[in-house]
């Protein structure tokens, strides 16, 4: 059974940092993509992605918003994705989920199978 566990998730103020962890088990977790979406709470906007690698040659992909502040990891010893954001906003607040899949395309898109239950990140002015 696949299973996506996110952890991290706390209030936080402007300016601070933190770092989200996503446990991956039940699958070969080297061989797939990762990747960092996030949905902001009373938002019509469904999930929006954040950040992925891709599945070969660890190529990393943001967006826009949070590049230069957001870093993606992997540890595939330890099956672990890894989300370190610094320079928190509080348009930065929303609940973060990690995912994975064996297809590029399909994760960037926010249509992997394989989704965790999400962790809260909260940024006070």
């Amino acid at each position: 059974q696949v299973r996506l566990v996110e952890s991290g998730g706390r209030t936080v103020q402007t300016g601070d940092s933190l770092r989200l962890s996503c446990a991956v088990s039940g699958l070969t977790f080297r061989i797939y993509a990762v990747a960092w979406f996030r949905q902001t709470p009373g938002k019509e906007r469904g999930r929006e992605f954040v950040s992925m690698i891709r599945s070969v040659g660890d190529i990393t992909e943001y967006e826009d918003s949070i590049k230069g502040r957001f870093t993606i990891s992997r540890d595939n010893d330890k099956k672990t994705l890894y989300l370190q954001m610094n320079s928190l906003k509080p348009e930065d607040t929303a609940i973060y989920y990690c995912a994975v899949s064996l297809y590029d395309n399909e994760l960037r898109r926010g249509e992997s199978p394989y989704w965790g239950q999400g962790t809260p990140v909260t940024v006070s002015a």
